[in-house]
């Protein structure tokens, strides 16, 4: 169980049921440039903050005292210690919830239900740290892209694939690739009106890092899909962060897919939307063209 040392039974009712992190992305446009940085320290580490002292956190996020106060106040806590008691119950579900191991012994409820009950938590996770600047830059690239290619290897190629079936009924001229030679072949055949959104649950693939260095030395511009300060994310010209852990040793990456497919079809409603009311009968079409195609009942 965790304990919150020096905090008062009135602090802990105080604490509201939104999560402070999700709370902080949303408020982050709107903050001065010192508490930004208090932000972004917060959203890198926020375990390390929650056993922090308000000097403490004022040293490493490089500002004064009286700024933490107010980013605080900004995102909604009375004070620090508010602000850390909601940090350390937010770890304390995201660890009760997040964290599973299948035992030998697991019965096939055992599975079903920590596998969902780890999905369901890390797409909430994905969804408070999400940005959706991001998002938009992302959409519109590829709104305006004359060609749209999706890289990644393994079960990120498989998002890849799902991803060029999803954009080529928008009308995008899109393909998928998941091995390296293709890659390298699209990426040199790319210009400045094309985009390349490169998927990765690591971030730190070689050959999908010389892919993109490729496609980026062409023109192309590089949307990715990646955790925050990795090679690819630092390398993309519109990085999506996605920062999932998962324990590959043993299983393939399994919620970082889905949520990888969550934002393809986040972006997907965005890029039609953009293309306006009349682009309807465009996807009407398409759903006449492929009804002739099932059994009737």
């Amino acid at each position: 169980m965790l304990r919150i040392i020096g905090t008062t039974s009135r602090e802990i009712q105080t604490v509201k049921n939104h999560p402070v992190l999700a709370e902080i992305e949303a408020a982050r446009p709107t903050l001065r440039k010192s508490e930004v940085k208090v932000a972004d320290f917060v959203l890198q580490q926020p375990e390390q903050v929650m056993h922090m002292r308000i000097v403490d956190l004022a040293q490493e996020a490089q500002v004064s005292e009286p700024t933490i106060v107010r980013f605080c106040r900004a995102i909604g806590c009375n004070g620090f210690q508010e602000f850390k008691v909601r940090i350390a119950q937010e770890m304390a579900v995201a660890r009760n919830i997040g964290q599973f191991a299948i035992a030998e012994d697991d019965s096939i409820e055992d599975i079903c239900s920590k596998i969902a009950d780890t999905t369901i938590q890390r797409l909430n996770q994905i969804k408070n740290q999400l940005r959706p600047a991001q998002i938009s830059a992302a959409a519109q690239a590829i709104s305006t892209a004359r060609r749209l290619e999706f890289y990644g290897f393994g079960a990120s190629g498989a998002v890849a694939t799902d991803a060029q079936h999803k954009f080529f009924r928008l009308q995008v001229a899109t393909a998928a690739y998941s091995d390296p030679h293709m890659q390298a072949m699209s990426a040199v055949t790319l210009g400045d009106e094309d985009v390349v959104v490169a998927i990765s649950q690591s971030g730190r693939t070689r050959d999908l890092m010389h892919s993109v260095e490729l496609a980026q030395q062409h023109g192309a511009t590089v949307i990715s899909f990646a955790p925050q300060n990795t090679p690819l994310s630092e390398a993309a010209d519109i990085p999506v962060f996605i920062n999932i852990e998962e324990d590959t040793d043993k299983f393939i990456p399994m919620t970082s897919r889905i949520a990888h497919l969550m934002i393809i079809d986040m972006l997907a409603v965005a890029v039609t939307q953009r293309r306006g009311p009349d682009f309807s009968a465009h996807l009407n079409a398409i759903k006449r063209s492929i009804k002739s195609l099932r059994i009737e009942n």
